[in-house]
């Protein structure tokens, strides 16, 4: 009897269990309805489940009952889940699509006008190692970016100049804040410098139009530097140059650094011993100290603090055309201070946020002749931004700012001054929407608001990249862009209102193992220029309405692979721009832009002297500038212009590093342009002097020393 009930009760339970099973069935297609393959499709918390056959059906049995999650997941898709009620029969589903999953790694990038430098992108252009190396740059950031296509190099000047724009139109950024005066103030014809070292960055961003509309408030350009992280290790770096001095010594944990570095600088004795082209009655001078901090917060998120104080000064004769002796003795004092703080954090949800407050101060004491000006100028910087990636295909970034400026100037002697005080404030948001891994569209708006000029506007900008190739990008982009007119103009005419440049910029850019190429047209409008009566120095009725146009392309080529411990990279750009702008009523080629622009930077690493080698040439086709014994505006041009640099880097210890660096090798005889008199002489005679470089050739020889635990660290460590 027992045994019988024992075979009744198995037969019954294995009917029943027979009658639970569920068989689930169907089939996973891509966004273009073709089947997809080797996709797992499983009951969540179960380990029931299938794959996808090469037609995309699966089908498997499930004992699980009731109301289940159903998942579908592949790498390099998005998951998706599906509730199914299963009740002991067959279900058969619709056909179910899976969307591919975007990232940084498998989409295209927009890359018209812009260039990254960071190695967390995939298109590395210029690393703060390759900045420091560059043979003409000697350490400067703007002079390795003169390399670059779509800049011009002004020799005299030493700022950066894109695409026929002037210096002033190029905005730069410390961390997403805007830095003032950005350069070291100098005399005219004397070049200038940036004020920050390149070991404080991680990278740059670089555009040469087009940019986001996270960045307003300059025609031409945005330079984008962005701070290291928490350094790696606590060192102490030595440097002894022909100029000057530093140290810089970093402390340094799992969760917070902080570096303090100072140098001085005093080119009196390099001057004494090489031949200047200027009288220089006192050579430049000066010291600085900067600070950095970061810090990986409990709850997450990372803080920065920056600051920075510096001072300079310099005293030289300059020489003028008509005047016997010496000429006239220019005074040149300046001060400087520099701080920011930032903080970012990301959250879940796909939220990114930053909050950061920058504050910059100039102060320049001139004395030119017997006129004697105290300039003062002060901007505050405050920013928020939110970042929400929706999905992988749709992300969004927006913000606010707000900037307080103010400046004045001061006739010492008279004590007579003028200023003016002005509040801009600023909203922008910015749409990136992937239709696909090859094609996305990126839409932004940008609005502004002047309280001195009274005035608000409004700048879209748009752009859009198509990956064409395994290797390959097209990208276009176009924009509005406004800036408000240079201090020394606005405080003669505080009813100035914005220039306007419209931007269009077609891009094709290949990347492939260790092969960069980049070739890129562009066409750039400008409207309601400023233009004045007098000479820049003296001007007056200064108004808007001036008007022009930059147009052409430019080619660049990096490669780091094909042969052997060699790093090079070939640049030419062609610019045609012509405006009416300042004194010319009539539009002329502005004389800081070069119609054509070439540049060659090789650098070479020989393992058995433990040394690098460098070359960089650069070459243009000389200056435009106004001859008045000539008819009309603009109507001469300088000889060209050429500059071969070298470079030797010797690491004799891992923890040493000699390094020295001649510009102008074969001692061209470069000249920016002429200086006239005021008044023709008794026969109607101009009289000029040449503009020439400050010296015929640029030396400079450091030794670099880090102390640190292991001894075998040293400087590129920092880059």
């Amino acid at each position: 009897m027992k045994i019988r009930l024992i075979l009744f009760l198995y037969f019954f339970l294995s009917q029943t269990f027979v009658f639970a099973q569920s068989i689930l069935s169907g089939a996973v297609l891509d966004e273009k309805s073709k089947p997809l393959p080797g996709v797992n499709v499983y009951i969540k918390g179960s380990f029931d489940g299938g794959s996808s056959d090469s037609n995309g059906a699966f089908r498997f049995e499930t004992s699980e009952s009731g109301k289940q999650m159903l998942i579908f997941s592949m790498l390099g898709f998005e998951s998706q889940e599906l509730e199914v009620e299963l009740s002991g029969s067959e279900l058969k589903l619709p056909s179910l699509q899976l969307r591919e999953e975007f990232n940084e790694l498998n989409t295209v990038t927009i890359s018209a006008g812009a260039m990254e430098a960071s190695d967390e992108k995939k298109s590395v252009i210029l690393r703060p190692l390759d900045i420091v190396t560059t043979p003409s740059a000697n350490g400067d950031i703007i002079g390795a970016f003169q390399t670059l296509p779509g800049t011009s190099t002004v020799g005299n000047d030493g700022r950066l100049f894109v695409r026929g724009g002037d210096a002033s139109e190029v905005g730069i950024y410390i961390d997403g804040l805007k830095v003032a005066n950005s350069y070291g103030t100098t005399a005219a014809n004397v070049p200038t410098r940036n004020r920050f070292n390149p070991n404080l960055f991680k990278g740059t961003f670089f555009s040469t139009g087009g940019y986001s509309a996270e960045y307003g408030q300059a025609l031409s350009s945005a330079l984008a530097m962005n701070t290291k992280d928490v350094a790696a290790r606590s060192q102490g770096d030595l440097s002894v140059l022909s100029v000057g001095a530093g140290y810089s010594h970093t402390l340094a944990s799992d969760k917070q650094s902080i570096s303090l570095s100072g140098n001085i600088l005093d080119l009196a004795p390099y001057q004494s011993l090489v031949k200047q082209n200027f009288e220089w009655e006192r050579a430049p001078h000066g010291w600085d100290l900067e600070l950095a901090a970061q810090s990986k917060l409990k709850k997450g998120g990372l803080l920065k603090v920056l600051a920075r104080t510096e001072a300079g000064a310099m005293e030289l004769w300059q020489a003028m055309p008509g005047i016997d002796g010496k000429g006239v003795l220019v005074n040149l004092k300046n001060s400087y201070s520099y701080a920011q703080t930032n903080w970012r954090k990301a959250y879940e949800q796909g939220w990114t946020l930053f909050a950061g407050a920058s504050y910059s101060h100039n102060r320049d004491q001139v004395s030119y002749d017997s006129v004697a000006v105290d300039r003062r100028n002060d901007l505050s910087h405050f920013k928020f931004t939110a970042v929400k990636d929706f999905s992988g295909r749709l992300s969004a970034k927006s913000g606010a700012e707000l900037f307080a400026h103010s400046y004045s100037e001061k006739l010492v002697r008279s004590e007579l001054s003028r200023s003016f005080d002005d509040r801009e404030s600023y909203l922008f948001t910015e749409w990136d929407w992937y239709l696909s891994r090859k094609f996305v569209l990126r839409g932004g708006l940008r609005g502004g608001y002047s309280s001195l000029a009274e005035k608000s506007w409004l700048d879209p900008r748009a752009s859009l990249a198509y990956q064409v190739s395994e290797n390959g990008t097209l990208s276009l982009a176009a924009g509005s862009f406004h800036q408000l007119p240079v201090d020394n103009f606005r405080v003669l005419n505080p009813n100035l209102q914005n220039s306007q440049a419209k931007h269009l910029i077609l891009n094709y850019l290949l990347q492939a193992e260790g092969i960069t190429f980049r070739a890129e047209t562009f066409y750039k409008s400008y409207e309601d220029l400023v233009l004045f009566e007098g000479n820049p120095q003296s001007p007056s009725l200064l108004q808007n309405g001036g008007e022009g146009y930059a147009k052409g392309f430019d080619v660049f080529f990096r490669d780091r692979k094909s042969l052997k411990n060699t790093d090079y990279w070939i640049t030419y750009s062609f610019v045609d721009s012509k405006r009416s702008y300042h004194q010319y009523v009539t539009q002329v080629q502005p004389d800081f832009a070069p119609k054509h622009n070439f540049s060659v930077v090789v650098k070479h690493f020989v393992s058995s002297l433990k040394s690098q080698i460098g070359a960089s040439f650069s070459f243009n086709d000389g200056y435009a500038y106004t001859n008045p014994n000539l008819s009309g505006e603009m109507n001469s041009k300088t000889q060209a212009y050429q500059n071969l640099s070298l470079s030797w880097s010797y690491l004799p210890k891992p923890n040493l590093i000699i390094h020295g660096a001649v510009t102008n090798v074969l001692g061209a005889d470069n000249i920016f342009g002429y200086t006239y008199t005021a008044r023709p002489d008794e026969v109607g005679h101009y009289a000029s002097l040449p503009i020439q470089q400050s010296a015929p050739r640029f030396i400079v020889l450091g030794v670099f020393l880090t102390l640190s635990k292991d001894k075998n660290a040293n400087m590129l460590n920092n880059l």
